[in-house]
């Protein structure tokens, strides 16, 4: 049996996943993270993305998550994410939507432009984007 450590995935809403994981890979802000049993304490900001877990028994599971960080202590793995969402409750063509408005007013600025708002906006769904084509290249879609 393989080794394991417990993980939990929590937003300011609600608690996304708590369980026994053999891996965990997500993108870290000097880039991407690997995280197995035993590894070092860590803290660290978390970039929009995915969130790839191989949980107990080798199951799959992917989760997009739109910032916040990581936290590695001996026994316990803790993601602590601004939004974090099940791959399965995520929405592509929300997602594209909000890409193609948040290009546009990047292109249109104006004196109400807001240009912090429209780059948030658009590297969230890009990152939106990049979790659901990870989890098709993964299932082979």
């Amino acid at each position: 049996m393989a080794m394991t450590v417990h993980c939990d995935i929590v937003s300011a809403e609600n608690e996304v996943f708590s369980g026994l994981i053999e891996f965990v890979s997500l993108t870290g802000s000097l880039g991407d993270v690997g995280i197995t049993p035993g590894h070092a304490p860590l803290l660290t900001e978390i970039k929009p993305g995915p969130v790839e877990l191989k949980k107990q028994g080798g199951a799959e599971e992917v989760f997009y998550v739109s910032g916040g960080f990581l936290e590695v202590q001996p026994h316990k793995v803790t993601i602590m994410a601004d939004t974090a969402l099940r791959a399965h409750d995520m929405d592509e063509a929300a997602a594209e939507e909000a890409k193609k408005q948040a290009e546009q007013a990047l292109k249109n600025q104006n004196a109400e432009f807001e240009y912090s708002l429209a780059s948030t906006q658009l590297a969230e769904a890009s990152a939106q984007l990049r979790t659901l084509r990870a989890i098709r290249k993964k299932m082979g879609k």
